[in-house]
């Protein structure tokens, strides 16, 4: 049996988290695991590549020493700002009514719903990944898939949520591992992996808000119904309770970082004792310069951790899953805030939730790395665990070439630019030169240049003989450089059935030989008997209220 590795990078606004996992069958062990500082990050997304690139070449490269390993590609999280997810419902017309609905078909509604999304802002956004919440027939509502498949319908719809990012944070990640050479084997929007590291199956169910705190950015993501309900995130973390130290005590951000760390609490009321002991600051010269106390840094602390569970609370109640009854499980906080010493029970003081500290829980052994269990790496062993069951993937190998494709948008319709749908027949222009190029060039305007390429000449012949409406129109999309409007990595993975963007196995398809797909499109989920009819009802999230909760409760998890 082949041993492989999985080698994931955490992109935080404050560190830069690298970790590598042996895999040998089903025994995954964890090898290497280190954090060290990050510059060009902000708000957990890459701001200045530049900066990124060099620390992040030298974390990779202490890992290949140590483990004497080639890392030729990684799986990397998206950020988790400046994220914004919307209400969408897709529809298909099944030829015939009277057969059973099949998983193929829930698949293929699945698919369109990703390819087809209309993004209001193409260049500047992208599809970071979609939710499926519910689906429904004209005689059922809000039917988890395992119910769905086996019913008889006229149509099909399903409702997702599907979350947008920028599409420039996403080429910067791009840029930093082009410039050192490494490929990038998967894209992760994280929030939905680091919960399964942390989070049991009964709390999925009955209802729990994560909160990661984390340096930059704080967010919580509810789950209920083993399906991921709602998300949402704000600028602070970490970070900004450092500056707080910093600024109330005149010291240096490096100094009032290891204070927080060191002897940083919540509630200071609580602290008894270890609250009238005093900090002493000394020189290089061990010289004292200034004192302050632990229970006067708790104050400063508590007083910015106040605002940043108050704002989550706030989301938490906008999301219509605030209730009790909703959120059984209580709450769950990860990332490096949680562990501050406090921190849990400061959030159910505030909140009269139930709250516990989510670590990652033992999927693989980690011995001799101890830093792998702690909440601060729940990101990485969630990108880990999301990784695990692609047989095909192996960090040490060189990446497989791989041909992203989307789906072709639809265009207006107008007499310079026809649908080949209908019984007109092609744009004339576009085959009148079409027909040019195939008889050959003007001889007054090839003096000194050589003939066109055959492989042009040839598809001109065939396009002038008549086209194949499907190759025409993906030439011209070719034509128009449309942008790909969904994540490359996520359109891999449906292609080629590999884990989804939330770490579930999709279907198994058989990859071809040498990681290409042959032919003009990669293959697609296979569409028994329906003849699709496909619609959008698209909502701006601005708010969600506790009647919308009401109507998703209950529903199971799929994801695509």
């Amino acid at each position: 049996m082949e041993e492989r590795y999985i080698a994931s990078v955490d992109l935080g606004t404050s560190k830069l988290a690298v970790c590598v996992a042996r895999i040998l069958g089903h025994d995954v062990q964890v090898i290497y695991y280190k954090e060290t500082p990050a510059q060009g990050i902000r708000y957990s997304y890459v701001n200045n590549p530049g900066k990124v690139e060099s620390g992040l070449r030298d974390a990779l490269t202490q890992a290949q020493q140590e483990l004497k390993i080639k890392i030729q590609q990684v799986i990397v999280g998206l950020p988790r700002y400046y994220v914004r997810q919307e209400n969408a419902s897709a529809s298909m017309e099944r030829t015939d009514p009277d057969t059973q609905i099949e998983d193929g078909e829930v698949r293929t509604l699945k698919s369109m719903a990703l390819e087809e999304y209309p993004l209001s802002d193409s260049k500047n956004e992208v599809i970071y990944g979609a939710v499926a919440q519910s689906f429904s027939t004209e005689d059922s509502l809000n039917e988890l898939e395992g119910d769905i498949v086996g019913m008889t319908a006229e149509k099909l719809e399903g409702n997702f949520k599907v979350f947008i990012g920028s599409r420039r944070h996403s080429i910067n990640i791009d840029n930093v591992f082009n410039s050192m050479g490494i490929a990038i084997a998967k894209k992760y929007f994280t929030p939905g992996i680091t919960a399964r590291a942390v989070l049991k199956e009964e709390q999925m169910e009955n209802g729990v808000a994560l909160i990661d705190i984390g340096a930059g950015v704080s967010s919580v993501t509810i789950f209920k119904g083993k399906i991921m309900r709602y998300y949402a995130a704000i600028p602070f973390g970490g970070n900004s309770i450092t500056r707080d130290i910093k600024t109330e005590c005149n010291f240096s951000f490096d100094l009032a970082e290891n204070i927080k760390k060191a002897y940083g609490a919540c509630m200071p009321g609580k602290l008894s004792a270890l609250g009238e002991k005093s900090i002493q600051i000394v020189d290089e010269n061990d010289e004292p310069t200034a004192q302050v106390t632990v229970k006067y840094i708790s104050e400063i602390i508590t007083a910015r951790m106040k605002e940043i569970i108050e704002a989550l609370l706030y989301h938490i109640q906008a999301s219509g899953y605030a209730s009790e009854d909703l959120l059984r499980a209580g709450v769950v906080v990860t990332g490096g805030g949680a562990e501050m010493v406090n921190c849990a029970n400061y959030i159910k003081d505030l909140s009269g939730y139930s709250v516990k500290i989510g670590y990652p829980r033992r999927f693989f052994s980690c011995e001799g790395c101890p830093e792998a269990t702690e909440a601060s790496a729940a990101t990485s062993m969630g990108m880990i665990l999301a990784a695990k069951g692609d047989q095909l993937l192996n960090c040490v190998n060189e990446a497989p070439a791989r041909r992203f494709w989307t789906a072709p948008k639809p265009r207006p319709q107008s007499d310079d630019y026809r649908s080949l749908s209908g019984a007109e027949g092609p744009d004339p222009v576009i085959l009148s030169e079409a027909k040019d190029l195939a008889e050959g060039p003007d001889p007054t305007t090839q003096s000194g240049a050589e003939g066109p390429d055959p492989v042009i000449l040839s598809g001109a012949k065939d396009l002038a003989e008549g086209p194949d409406p499907v190759i025409l129109s993906e030439a011209k999309d070719l034509a128009e450089e449309s942008e790909p409007s969904i994540e490359p990595s996520v359109i891999a993975a449906q292609e080629e059935g590999e884990p989804t963007l939330f770490g579930s196995d999709g279907p198994e398809v058989a990859k071809p030989e040498g990681g290409r797909f042959k032919g003009n499109k990669p293959p697609k989920p296979s569409k028994p008997r329906i003849k699709p009819k496909f619609t959008w009802l698209k909502h701006l999230q601005s708010s969600i209220s506790k009647a919308a909760g009401d109507l998703f409760e209950g529903m199971e998890n799929e994801e695509i």
